[in-house]
């Protein structure tokens, strides 16, 4: 079988001794782009040579790990080199370096999450985007109540606010905003259909109740006849204000992508020119995307850094609070790598460890931002470059799955609105906890992804059950830590996701004409030490393999199958 060099290409960015490698068959197609390729390495490669090889080609997700644990002890010989605690100024000098890489992260959200949207679904008819639509969602809604229901047996079993006192939690001075379960549902569908799609980028729509005037408190205490409060007044009664608040409403421009893919999808070659615009542009992006994950180990290392400097009192985890937190940790370990990892391993039937392995950088970014929309470029990067999944997958379920797949954040509210109602001694009725599940898991996808977002729907989730939404402060000393574990658990849940979906859509995606594939070859060795080998479908295939990126001018042929 005949194997083919393609000349060098200037255009071609290569990690230095690396190859890229396009596979085609004898006609001329592509292969298909869930053909999965196994490369190993040849009899002549040393053992030194395959350790180092490794070494390199994995430096940035050792990198990015040992970013996050250098973060945390460089945080502990900070804390305790001296007696007082540290001023807001000299914390911002250490949050600048990770603050600039939080900063180029959020810069790609928007048009990373909308041009892979609109181009992964404009190059899918209806009724595919349909088939991998529901997958996703199915997948979303089963994981979310599989989180949910092991926070309420969790928090039922353990019972972290037994014998706690309200009194004996230090709370922050600052109250939880005064809102009610219908105006937060009410906010969650307006933001699905912003107005403006530009003012949508940089704010997002809100109710505020505006407490009662000194005037109708009077005419309340009048028609009384008897001493009351301004807090006796219910809230369905305080003046409604709407107000734009400084937040990307991400739901509102998933929406549109969604729609706009869907619309070009459907004009057929009418709307390929703007098809192929974004297209570029996701493409564009992702290479941007690829220069600002080099700086995630430094990144991630000041995030944490800074964070564990402004925390309070590393006692509050261990002391107040000791039993609540370790009681979500369990949760979220359970669930993370244990439900989710068998459910991907039950479908796919494949161990998952690599596949997470390969994440370690998006993993590690969602801990260290704290966010799940900011880890969607990283994530995108790992789930292409690293597992191979379709591009037409992850950037259709990924962009979805930061938006609404909050798997952490459902099992964390769960837990908590049980641990409030333990502390003040509330005891709840089977209907209670089924409210608290509903609630948690709509909560949850209401939650954007943003930090600390959960605060804000929890408030929903205690009002559901009749507790006071100011109780809310009382697990405020260790949210910041909790919230970098959900996200951690959001992204992990939302990767398997996309690995799943593209199992289970592999036939369907194999029918229809795939974009040009490449595989990268790690810069271990020479090429000549690689076997590229085809689970599948092995005869009517060749190989062409383009120039190795450094020296230029060295031309191999890879070994022909």
């Amino acid at each position: 079988m005949d194997t083919t060099v393609m000349p060098p290409d200037a255009t071609d960015k290569l990690i230095p001794g690396s190859a890229r490698v396009e596979l085609t068959s004898t006609e001329g197609d592509p292969v298909k782009p869930n053909s999965r390729f196994k490369i190993t390495a040849g009899e002549n490669m040393s053992k030194f040579r395959q350790v180092t090889g490794c070494m390199r080609s994995n430096a940035l997700t050792i990198l990015s790990v040992l970013g996050v644990l250098s973060g945390g002890i460089l945080a502990v010989i900070l804390r305790y080199a001296r007696d007082g605690r540290y001023t807001q100024r000299e914390i911002a000098y250490v949050m600048f370096p990770g603050d600039l890489f939080l900063r180029m992260l959020k810069a790609l959200i928007i048009p990373l999450i909308v041009s892979s949207l609109i181009s992964a679904i404009g190059s899918l008819d209806l009724k595919m985007s349909g088939k991998i639509g529901a997958r996703a969602v199915a997948y979303y809604m089963s994981t979310t109540c599989c989180a949910v229901v092991l926070g309420i047996i969790l928090a039922t079993s353990i019972r972290p606010g037994k014998g706690g006192n309200v009194d004996e939690i230090s709370r922050p001075t600052q109250g939880a905003r005064p809102t009610t379960t219908p105006d937060l549902l009410m906010d969650l569908v307006r933001n699905l259909f912003p107005p403006n799609l530009i003012q949508a980028c940089i704010a997002q729509y809100k109710t505020v109740l505006v407490p009662p005037t000194d005037e109708q408190f009077l005419a309340a205490m009048n028609a009384t006849e008897g001493p009351i409060n301004k807090t006796a007044i219910p809230l369905s009664e305080w003046r409604m204000k709407y107000e734009i608040e400084p937040s990307t409403n991400i739901l509102g421009l998933v929406v549109f992508a969604l729609v706009l893919g869907i619309t070009l999808g459907k004009m057929g070659p009418k709307g390929k020119p703007l098809l192929d615009l974004f297209s570029c542009l996701s493409e564009a992006f992702m290479i941007i995307t690829s220069w600002v994950i080099h700086l995630s180990p430094i990144g991630v290392l000041f995030l944490v850094t800074a964070q564990m400097l402004e925390m309070e009192s590393f006692e509050v985890i261990v002391g107040q609070l000791g039993m609540y937190f370790l009681t979500v940790m369990l949760g979220l370990f359970t669930h993370g790598f244990i439900v989710l990892t068998s459910m991907y391993f039950l479908i796919t039937k494949r161990m998952p460890f690599q596949f997470i392995g390969n994440m370690a950088e998006a993993l590690a970014t969602a801990f260290a931002t704290s966010s799940s929309t900011a880890t969607v470029p990283v994530a995108l990067a790992c789930l292409e470059d690293k597992n191979g999944i379709d591009p037409r997958v992850t950037r259709f379920v990924m962009p979805i799955g930061a938006t609404i797949n909050m798997d952490g954040t459902a099992l964390y509210e769960a837990v908590a609105a049980l641990f409030i109602a333990q502390v003040r001694g509330v005891s709840l009725t089977l209907g209670n906890i089924i409210a608290i599940s509903i609630t948690s898991t709509a909560a949850s996808i209401g939650a954007a992804g943003i930090p600390q977002a959960g605060l804000v729907t929890m408030v929903m989730v205690l009002d559901t059950v009749g507790l006071p939404a100011e109780d809310v402060t009382l697990i405020l000393a260790v949210d910041w830590f909790l919230d970098r574990f959900r996200t951690f658990t959001n992204v992990l849940g939302d990767s398997l996701g996309a690995g799943i979906v593209n199992h289970l859509s592999k036939k369907d995606l194999s029918e229809m004409p795939p974009p040009q594939q490449f595989v990268t070859i790690p810069p271990m060795a020479n090429p000549d030490d690689f076997t590229i080998e085809m689970e599948k479908e092995l005869n009517g295939m060749a190989v062409t393999t383009a120039e190795r990126s450094q020296p230029a001018e060295d031309v191999w042929q890879s070994t022909s199958m």
